[in-house]
């Protein structure tokens, strides 16, 4: 079965599934990036030029295209669980872990925000946050602290589903 990393921004999944993939020897795959390199440009300028509704529909026929891969681990973006669409194209042949990380860790990780257009408002992410933090422990088949080092969560996921 492949592994879904999911949470909230910052909460480690890239690191987190970096480790993973030394551990276990599964491919690392980031749906972020690979929808960046199809499109030749950054997440934050599809938003821009076509609006979310554009990304989240090319989130969608990632989501179902790393689906039917084998042996990997699936770093998802941060809202990407939160669509039912996504999470039943993933659920088929993946065990999905959440990485629970509270909110003031988030921001320390994440400093300024320059990188993260939906983190320049801390008001607004701390709603994000708690909206999308009852959607990731629903759908999860496995919740994990996500504060612990990277390399000590990894090792906890790889005891538990490889």
């Amino acid at each position: 079965m492949n592994i879904v990393l999911c949470g909230f921004m910052g909460c480690g999944k890239t690191s987190v599934g970096k480790h993973l993939a030394k551990i276990t020897g599964k491919t690392l795959i980031d749906t972020d990036e690979l929808i960046e390199k199809e499109q030749g440009i950054s997440i934050s300028e599809i938003f821009s030029k076509y609006g979310e509704e554009f990304f989240r529909n090319l989130e969608f026929e990632m989501c179902k295209k790393v689906s039917k891969m084998d042996n990997v681990i699936i770093s998802t973006g941060g809202g990407a669980m939160t669509f039912d669409r996504n999470v039943q194209a993933l659920k088929e042949n993946c065990n999905v872990i959440f990485l629970d990380v509270p909110f003031d860790i988030i921001c320390k990780r994440i400093g300024n925000g320059d990188t993260r257009p939906l983190f320049k408002n801390k008001e607004n992410a701390k709603k994000l946050y708690d909206e999308r933090k009852n959607k990731y422990e629903k759908v999860a088949d496995f919740t994990l602290n996500g504060d612990l080092s990277s390399k000590k969560v990894a090792k906890i996921i790889a005891e538990k589903f490889n």
